[in-house]
């Protein structure tokens, strides 16, 4: 059968009002970069004339500007999930225009399949090429774009010239059976491939537009002191660790989340003589990534994106041959498969907005109350590593803002999954310790000298139990937030028990 050519403006016409689309790709990369633009034009038609136009979004996790910045500029959001990095789509969510699903990124897909969120109308998906046999090859993001393909009526394939059509052969598709025929995920080493190299769809359903757009990775914030001291005192913990044999000499595999502190991370391992070289088990692969593959000190690599910037991405296709020895992308269901990251020993390296002293952490929420981005994958990797670790500055805003607090204003990840926090101070060790020694030690190891005063104070408070948390005075530091602009000004004894 031939492929059905149509304009992105076409495209965009077989979307409807109240429809549910789900979208290739797992951050900026892999999304669909025309049509989505095309469906906000129209829906921003439809609102002039006073007619109603919303849609429900899936995507494998946060997407470029052309997806959540142009639907939320033009007021086209039903609701979102599962994850979200656009100011323009942060400010509408926080505003209440629209339901946001924080979801962990591996559920997405299965959430889908089991019908708790809806059915899938159409699937937009980004590829670099596709077949009349219903083949399809994504681009450098994966996501949820199996899942959706085989459950949408209609499967809209944005066939991407910038893209090389010789990138096939870097991906591995493969979609979980659903309870009770589910069987295990065979992947036992971290280089091993369990499906296909295509996305196979019934091509009575797919329309084609051919596009030529370039990526929309912008790159990550240069490292500076505070995120290269994290970086160094994580491979200097890394390197104590195996002189103590609690990480085998050959290394374990790594997850790292994403951002210039990840980043920062990673360079310092690499950097580090007495680290050896070692694979990544991840979500999202950065640049940091491919830079250390080609010096030889990442072996092997397997995430659901290639999130580069522009110029990494062009020096990645220019080395094909190099890098599809050495990398795969697959679907977020598998690269952040819980059972997958436990089997492997992954160390899990995520970071935190704020730590309170008794080891849980707040990664979504503002305050606890406006979201910044969403869990992501961190929960999908924490509570199942071989060994869990948090990363953040101490302070914010010019030390007006401690990250290390009383109590987190929203728990994303409890102590009993936190075994690890480290500051550009050093590197607390939960492990092994009860509340009051677990805030001794992430007070005295992570928190910033001008706040630890405070922080032994609150501590001190004189309440008894497990874990001595006041609940009159644990939000203390966010109330001189609010009221003086700095959580220096915190006086607790305006919050003694009457």
């Amino acid at each position: 059968m031939a492929l059905k050519f149509i304009s992105a403006e076409e495209a965009a016409s077989l979307v409807k009002d109240n429809d549910n689309v789900g979208f290739s790709g797992f951050t900026h990369a892999g999304c669909p970069k025309v049509v989505p633009v095309e469906i906000a034009r129209s829906a921003e038609e439809e609102h002039a004339k006073g007619n109603p136009f919303k849609i429900g979004i899936f995507t494998g996790a946060s997407t470029g500007d052309s997806i959540d910045g142009a639907l939320s500029r033009a007021h086209a959001v039903k609701f979102r999930t599962p994850y979200q990095t656009n100011k323009d789509m942060r400010a509408a969510l926080n505003r209440g225009e629209f339901d946001f699903f924080d979801l962990h990124l591996s559920q997405l897909a299965q959430e889908i399949r089991y019908g708790f969120l809806g059915k899938i109308n159409v699937a937009i998906i980004e590829a670099c090429d596709v077949s009349e046999k219903g083949e399809i090859v994504p681009t450098t993001g994966v996501g949820i774009t199996p899942t959706i393909c085989r459950l949408a009526d209609i499967v809209i394939v944005e066939l991407n010239k910038k893209v090389p059509t010789k990138l096939r052969g870097i991906h591995d598709i493969y979609e979980l059976q659903d309870p009770p025929k589910r069987r295990e995920i065979p992947i036992f080493e971290v280089q091993n491939r369990i499906g296909l190299d295509y996305v196979k769809v019934n091509p009575d359903k797919i329309f084609v537009v051919e596009t030529e757009k370039d990526g929309e990775g912008d790159g990550f914030a240069p490292i500076d002191e505070v995120t290269a001291r994290i970086g160094n005192n994580v491979a200097d913990f890394f390197v104590a660790e195996m002189k103590a044999g609690r990480i085998p000499a050959h290394f374990l595999p790594i997850q790292s989340g994403v951002g210039n502190i990840a980043n920062a991370v990673l360079g310092s391992m690499g950097s580090n003589p007495y680290i050896p070289r070692f694979e990544i088990y991840t979500e999202v692969i950065q640049d940091a990534v491919i830079d250390m593959m080609q010096q030889g000190n990442v072996s092997f690599a397997s995430g659901c994106s290639l999130t580069v910037s522009n110029e990494m991405l062009h020096k990645f296709y220019d080395d094909l041959p190099f890098f599809k020895n050495k990398l795969v992308l697959r679907p977020s269901e598998i690269s952040n498969n819980p059972g997958v990251a436990r089997r492997l020993g992954i160390i899990a390296l995520n970071t935190a907005i704020e730590v309170d002293i008794f080891g849980s952490v707040n990664s979504t929420h503002v305050n606890g109350t406006q979201m910044m981005n969403g869990i992501g994958g961190s929960g999908d990797f924490t509570r199942n590593s071989y060994l869990s670790i948090f990363l953040t500055p101490s302070t914010a805003k010019n030390g007006a803002i401690s990250c290390i607090v009383p109590k987190v204003t929203h728990e994303d990840h409890n102590e009993h999954s936190v075994k690890i926090v480290v500051s550009e101070y050093g590197v607390a060790d939960l492990r092994g310790k009860g509340p009051r020694k677990r805030a001794e030690e992430i007070i005295n190891k992570c928190a910033h000298p001008d706040y630890r005063p405070l922080l032994h104070e609150y501590l001190n408070l004189g309440v008894k139990g497990h874990i001595p948390q006041d609940l009159y005075a644990c939000f203390a530091f966010h109330h001189a937030l609010a009221e003086t602009g700095s959580m220096m000004n915190t006086d607790f004894s305006k919050y003694q028990k009457p």
